[in-house]
């Protein structure tokens, strides 16, 4: 399946057949629910990890593998080795990231403390990768500088643009909307085996109205900009003169100097009881009890940065990449030795849904918990159609000195 603008055009299906009434045949309405849960996982990073809570304090700890070599659960961090070369000038709004040698990945996080339960296989082989240095913007592009980019160009983003008949030949006149994918709590407890029950296709959600028309992003100039498929990052890149980082630029850049660690600040999720990013608390996916100061998505720089001088490289929101997503890469990197400026794959595959043509997302977002996804833990990676938007997908940029 190769859908492209907003891939959760088929939930408008099933949200159309739950206001008619209730004379649709079942096998229609099953076959509408099909559209949707195919064309939401596309877009959705986290998908299908139901299970139970993890246990506070269960597994072995980690130490700090920057002075040299351990192994956590099979996998092997060898130590970082950054770059000595600094430019002298460095533009506002961005750090210097030097660069270096470094463990590329994330070990098995189950059994870990907070490590959650989904395994993460596409993040292994831990594997060596060198790159070059770089700036990268200090922060995630917000409201206010997306705005900027748009009242000057004129661009128009994905979720504001009509899906067209080519791309859809099969849907009704009347579902091709202009909208995009906007997380919708329940209002009570729910299995968490169907990401349909907090995901919901809004008509004329976009990054001005991110979770529907009557939402603004009136007075929220610094939060992050949401609602923006690959294509409107690259396009934005483009126009600052920046580029979208590699997914090896991106996770150097998080573990900030450090080697094999949980998070990007260290080991404990939260050290001395003090949260350190932006994430989900309370009883997902119906209640943020806002624990770590915000129910949903937070302005940026609102957390300790990492070593770096980096913000939010967890949590907040998923960060888009410029690689093209294969759950095998590593697999191949891994046969090659040391890596050099690692640019992605040729072409994309998940093998959880062949035909799709993602793209990389880091990071995690203010939706990620123990209870049912953990991407927020360094070296783990997220995916999603590049023509497709959520309110939880932002990005941030690089460039070269």
């Amino acid at each position: 399946m190769t859908c492209s603008r907003n891939i959760l055009l088929g939930v408008v299906l099933a949200v159309n057949m739950e206001a008619c009434n209730n004379a649709m045949p079942s096998d229609l309405t099953n076959a509408a629910a099909g559209i949707a849960s195919q064309k939401t996982e596309a877009a959705i990073s986290c998908v299908g990890n139901s299970g139970a809570r993890s246990a506070k304090g269960a597994g072995e700890g980690r130490v700090n593998a920057g002075a040299g070599p351990i192994s956590a659960n099979g996998a092997a961090f060898g130590p970082t080795r950054l770059n000595t070369f600094r430019p002298e000038h460095i533009p506002a709004g961005m750090v210097w990231i030097p660069g270096g040698e470094f463990s590329m990945g994330n070990a098995d996080p189950v059994g870990t403390p907070d490590g959650g339960h989904e395994r993460m296989n596409d993040a292994r082989p831990v594997h060596r990768v060198y790159i070059d240095g770089f700036l990268m913007d200090a922060t995630e592009v917000t409201n206010n500088e997306f705005a900027a980019f748009v009242k000057a160009t004129g661009y128009v983003t994905v979720a504001e643009q009509k899906p067209t008949r080519t791309e859809f030949p099969d849907a009704k006149e009347e579902n091709l909307v202009t909208g995009s994918i906007v997380f919708t709590p329940p209002p009570g407890a729910v299995p968490l085996d169907n990401l349909l029950r907090w995901w919901s296709y809004v008509e004329r959600a976009d990054w001005r109205h991110p979770t529907g028309p009557e939402s603004s992003i009136t007075g929220k100039g610094n939060y992050p900009v949401v609602q923006i498929a690959w294509v409107d990052a690259e396009a934005y890149a483009k126009w600052a003169g920046k580029r979208l980082p590699t997914e090896a630029e991106w996770e150097f850049a998080a573990r900030g100097g450090k080697a094999g660690e949980l998070y990007t600040w260290g080991d404990e999720l939260t050290p001395g009881g003090r949260w350190m990013a932006n994430t989900f608390q309370g009883r997902f996916p119906g209640l943020d009890d806002a624990e770590d100061g915000f129910a949903g998505i937070a302005p940026v720089a609102q957390y300790p940065p990492n070593a770096f001088g980096l913000y939010d490289m967890a949590g907040n929101v998923w960060e888009w990449c410029s690689d093209w997503y294969r759950s095998d890469y590593y697999s191949q990197l891994s046969t090659k030795g040391v890596s050099v400026d690692p640019a992605g794959p040729e072409t994309p595959y998940d093998a959880a849904a062949p035909g799709e043509m993602k793209k990389v997302q880091r990071g995690g977002s203010f939706l990620c918990t123990d209870q049912y996804c953990t991407r927020y833990m360094v070296g783990t990676r997220g995916k999603g159609e590049w023509r497709s938007a959520a309110n939880h997908i932002g990005f941030r940029c690089v460039r070269h000195p």
